[in-house]
């Protein structure tokens, strides 16, 4: 059994009222990282979980109805602050990227797929099918621009077999399954729905011990996952599944309780940010 080395780094952040965000928040904005990973195997190399903000999505929100999406949430991003920027700081390459592990396609956690030429894109087969013929005003109802999508996406693309699923050791319950995305079980990728159709969650096994579980948008505050607090009624417009949304936050709460040691990560809670990134 292999481990990776984990780095979690943030590409941009955008804001949004607190109490829409969870339940009993303040009424002003705050802040919400977009939050992406450095995964590093010993054998395949370097891979990304999400990739955060980049300069394709101003470009992709210059005019309506996607300018609506900024005007929505307004996005902040420094150019030291994307993805390829900062893994160029740390020596790598955007070619030595060998995976981009996709947890959904919504523009904030993919609009960098562009910057990394040699990648495979992993993802939910039905996440994809969900957004993929959509366009114009429905592609924006499911926070999709088409356009950050590359124009070789669906040559690199390297969906995960939902027909193989694995069972989950017995202290990942309540998850029960997952995906074993290398063969080594070093990243286990588990289904989180709810948010949207297709959302992938990912266990991974580092070297130093912890686990890490990156949870997506399952959660937008790790306090909603500690308290099982849900957000505003409002954000249920913009769920694919509002029910089954509660069902994965309670079982993300039940595993918290079970497994404080597992780091789990919401892909845009500034708190959760302030721990790991230093």
């Amino acid at each position: 059994m292999s481990s990776v080395r984990v780095t979690i780094l943030r590409a941009g952040h955008c804001t949004c009222p607190e109490h829409i965000a969870i339940r009993g928040g303040r009424w002003r904005n705050i802040r919400f990282p977009a939050m992406f990973a450095l995964i590093e195997h010993p054998r395949f190399g370097p891979m990304l979980f999400d990739t955060g903000y980049s300069e394709r999505f101003f470009q992709e929100t210059r005019s309506f109805p996607n300018r609506l999406y900024r005007l929505a949430t307004p996005v902040t991003l420094d150019e030291r602050q994307t993805a390829q920027a900062q893994l160029t700081a740390r020596g790598l390459r955007p070619a030595d990227i060998e995976r981009v592990f996709i947890s959904h396609f919504h523009a904030d956690h993919i609009a960098a797929l562009a910057d990394f030429p040699n990648a495979r894109y992993v993802y939910l087969p039905t996440g994809f099918e969900a957004i993929r013929a959509r366009r114009g005003w429905s592609a924006l109802a499911h926070a999709f621009l088409p356009g950050l999508l590359p124009s070789d996406f669906t040559e690199r693309a390297s969906p995960v077999d939902m027909a193989a699923p694995r069972p989950l050791p017995t202290e990942y319950a309540p998850f029960a399954r997952g995906f074993d995305l290398l063969g080594d079980e070093s990243l286990m990728a588990v289904e989180l729905p709810g948010h949207c159709t297709g959302q992938m969650g990912l266990l991974a096994r580092t070297e130093s011990g912890p686990t890490f579980f990156f949870v997506a948008d399952a959660a937008w505050l790790r306090r909603s996952i500690t308290a099982n607090r849900l957000p505003h009624p409002l954000a249920n417009l913009i769920f694919s599944n509002p029910r089954l949304y509660r069902g994965t936050l309670a079982q993300l709460h039940r595993f918290h309780v079970s497994r404080p040691d597992v780091r789990i990560i919401p892909s845009h809670c500034q708190e959760t940010l302030a721990r790991f990134v230093r």
